[in-house]
């Protein structure tokens, strides 16, 4: 499996124009970060995680030619707002995007992309083809892939894991029975926003305990502001076996 971090960074923290703050000012390439979503290649399949509004920046920076599907963790705009964009797939593939989401997501999906799903169809709109997903495993030509519950304040979100691959954004608790099947995981990928709490995000200090918890050989976190500070900074201060992920960054399982 070949996993790629298309963005680990999120809209939470993040200044607007003109912003002076150190990260902005960064010239260190991995402290810019777009919308968290990562590209997993495996088994001939290319899948992505989350659409954000970065998407197609992404897709273009990666050079990816061809998508086979798109799984969902929920539906907040950070994470579904450049689904418009895989209509470029669709023309080169000749064929709809199989999109995999719990009923919540779907039906947020149909309401912000409702001309995708309308009776009459015009010229050159995205073909969505919409797989309703629950927590248990389902698979996509042969690739199993095993949902994680999570809760993201109150909301229910789903983090993946493909055979020793684990990923979660969006989510400040984990629910005992998602510890267990997270367990055995090599590598793991986990939100940690900032240092300061925060109500729905893990901070930096909780993303550390779960890690330990879970045990992963590898963790990586994703979904960073830039509250957490500079790449280089907070790597000094991370133990061994935990680092953050930034934009590009390509791991081999």
């Amino acid at each position: 499996m070949k996993i790629t971090f298309l963005g680990t960074g999120t809209s939470q923290g993040v200044p607007m124009i003109a912003c002076t703050c150190p990260v902005c000012r960064s010239l260190d390439y991995r402290d810019k970060r777009l919308r968290a979503s990562v590209l997993l290649q495996v088994d001939g399949l290319d899948l992505v995680v989350d659409t954000g509004p970065d998407f197609r920046q992404q897709m273009l920076r990666e050079r990816v030619s061809k998508l086979d599907a798109v799984l969902f963790t929920h539906s907040h705009k950070d994470h579904i707002a450049g689904l418009d964009d895989v209509r470029a797939f669709n023309y080169l593939q000749g064929k709809g995007m199989p999109l995999y989401g719990s009923a919540d997501t779907l039906a947020q999906v149909k309401t912000e992309f409702y001309y995708a799903f309308n009776a009459e169809r015009y010229p050159g709109i995205p073909l969505l083809d919409l797989n309703e997903i629950t927590a248990d495993e389902f698979s996509i030509d042969g690739v199993h892939i095993l949902p994680l519950p999570v809760t993201h304040l109150k909301m229910p979100v789903f983090g993946f894991r493909i055979g020793d691959f684990s990923y979660i954004t969006d989510a400040n608790y984990i629910p005992p029975d998602t510890i267990d099947k997270l367990k055995g995981t090599r590598v793991l990928v986990l939100n940690a926003l900032q240092k300061e709490s925060h109500l729905s995000h893990f901070t930096l200090r909780e993303a550390l305990d779960v890690a330990q918890t879970i045990g992963a050989e590898q963790t990586y976190f994703t979904h960073l502001s830039h509250r957490m500070g500079l790449h280089q900074a907070i790597s000094a201060e991370l133990p061994a076996g935990v680092a953050l992920a930034h934009d590009g960054l390509t791991l081999t399982l």
